[in-house]
């Protein structure tokens, strides 16, 4: 018997060829230089931070390029699959505006002429290239026992030898054509091995495009390419026929995969595929309080689910330029230099990327979320919140709505200006910012006087300055002339050099009338212009608010 009769027992319902294969991925009509580069995750039904960094650097990769980035769902380990799984992490991805060219775009559907872009709906074509290696000598079945393969581990163990199926361990390599056909015909169950053509003792070399050259031995294993339970290939097969067909060029993943490389370069090599570049990611960090640096865990820290960010309302784009600044060394510079400056106008450079691990700080993130919400125009945060306001705030969510033009209003102030203020990190910021000046809100305030506090002397300076200085009409310059006066006439400096020269001359200074105003209308000692907020409000219902105090 010989290896074609094999190879028709093991695949018997394979008729088509690796040619019938390749003629329906054809070249990708792209430009010199364009990668094509994709997100391969697990139908888990979420994304955590470090697979959010991974796609976003194959996503920013692919735009940077005018490339190719792609969705492609990873399920041959079905214990891991959930249910709903595909749109939970299309929904994770799209929630930071990375949404893939080709590749899944729900639970069933996809878009794309390179598919399957579900890796179980592709046993056909991976059982092909499995059957074409049987033919050429370089795979055979497998019918060792866990028990036997445990047998194995505990010798070598014993003999402090490398762990695996590899030369005379590897058993079921020395069987004859006719020993296995009658195996196979008799019901015994197998796996299907990758017959290695390695030699352990020789080198080869991975031109990693952040790490550079990283020395390895040559892959002498006889590793598992199709399982026995549901005849569907291990990662290792079937991610190298993908990203053959899919013409994958570069593999961005994480570092933990490194030590896997021989492997996978042996395949491309044997299977005649021109093999992608390779670019590990080094691990997501995170310093503890003792200042000790670990992995960023998805169940000691909340900061490693995505839905963090969507609850927590910080814009997509904020946290993308926050993991741009993770992603490459030189971004924070760069965003420095350009604070209006957008994502799609910096480069990515696999040069500057950190392969030590890359530290997580929200912090940080927060300081990028408000420096980014700032430059926003009234316009655009009143857009861009809304959507949270509806489903985390509804009450205010109702008042932006009823008075939309008054809510831009209140996001004007100071934000104009050279250097505008910076008082949300984040959507969920806002109420706290802003709740003051909807009367539906300003109903039973507690107010945050500071140094003057007696009533009396309150009610005296304001009936004093609303009856007979504050003009709605004035501009800033005339209204800040006209506080200055009625700072003097109550005994207050209106200057502050004067006061710290001679603070006992005076009740106090024009900053502490200020601050009277200030509360009696907000119920809060520290808020934007005043002069602005007084102008939005109006004399009527500054009346009103200065009623409520008792």
């Amino acid at each position: 018997m010989n290896l074609k009769e094999l190879a028709d027992v093991m695949f018997p319902d394979v008729h088509e060829t690796v040619e019938d294969i390749e003629k329906r991925y054809p070249k990708r009509n792209l430009k010199e230089g364009a990668e094509v580069t994709r997100f391969a995750p697990s139908p888990t039904g979420f994304v955590h931070m470090g697979s959010l960094l991974s796609a976003f650097e194959d996503f920013k990769a692919a735009k940077d390029t005018d490339g190719i980035f792609y969705l492609r769902i990873e399920d041959t380990d079905s214990e891991r699959s959930v249910e709903n799984g595909i749109s939970g992490i299309i929904k994770d991805l799209a929630d930071f505006d990375i949404v893939p060219d080709e590749g899944m775009i729900s639970e069933t559907e996809s878009i794309g002429e390179y598919g399957p872009y579900i890796q179980s709906e592709r046993k056909d074509i991976y059982h092909v290239y499995a059957k074409d290696l049987v033919l050429k000598g370089l795979a055979y079945p497998c019918f060792c026992t866990k028990e036997e393969l445990d047998e194995t581990r505990s010798i070598q163990e014993l003999n402090k030898e490398r762990i695996g199926y590899y030369g005379s361990y590897a058993k079921c390599r020395c069987l004859s054509c006719e020993e296995a056909i009658n195996k196979i015909k008799n019901g015994e169950k197998y796996v299907v091995r990758f017959k290695s053509p390695g030699d352990f003792n020789n080198k080869i070399v991975l031109d990693d495009r952040m790490r550079g050259k990283i020395e390895f031995p040559e892959n002498d294993m006889d590793i598992v390419i199709i399982k026995s339970n549901d005849r569907l290939p291990t990662y290792h097969f079937a991610h190298a026929i993908d990203d053959h067909l899919m013409q994958t060029t570069t593999v961005m993943r994480g570092e933990e995969w490194i030590p896997s490389y021989p492997i996978h370069q042996q395949l491309f090599k044997v299977l005649g595929f021109k093999e992608p570049r390779y670019a590990h990611l080094g691990l997501v960090m995170k310093v503890d309080e003792n200042g000790t640096r670990r992995k960023l865990s998805k169940r000691k820290d909340p900061e490693a689910s995505v839905g963090f960010y969507h609850e927590k309302g910080i814009p997509s784009e904020a946290t993308k330029l926050y993991l741009m600044t993770i992603a490459n060394s030189n971004f924070e510079e760069w965003l420095s230099n350009n604070p209006n400056g957008k994502l799609s106008d910096f480069k990515m450079d696999f040069s500057k990327m950190s392969e030590s691990g890359t530290l997580f700080d929200v912090e940080k993130l927060f300081n990028i979320t408000k420096n980014y919400i700032s430059h926003m125009t009234s316009e655009e945060l009143y857009k861009e919140s809304l959507p949270w306001m509806k489903e985390f705030d509804e009450e205010l969510y109702e008042l932006m709505v009823k008075y939309p033009e008054y809510t831009k209003q209140i996001f004007s102030i100071e934000r104009y200006i050279e250097k505008p203020r910076k008082d949300y990190s984040s959507f969920s910021d806002i109420r706290n910012g802003i709740w003051y000046m909807y009367d539906e809100l300003f109903t039973n305030p507690t107010y945050e006087y500071q140094k003057i506090n007696d009533i009396k002397e309150i009610k005296e300076i304001l009936k004093t300055y609303f009856d007979n200085y504050y003009d709605i009409n004035d501009d800033k310059d005339t209204w800040f002339s006209k506080m200055k006066e009625m700072a003097e006439s109550l005994g207050y400096a209106s200057n502050m050099k004067d006061y710290k020269k001679n603070p006992e001359n005076y009740k106090g200074n024009i900053a502490d009338l200020s601050t009277v105003i200030r509360v009696s209308i907000t119920s809060k000692c520290m808020t934007p212009d005043l002069y602005e907020i007084l102008k939005l409000l109006g004399k009527e219902r500054i009346n009103k608010r200065i009623s409520l105090i008792k």
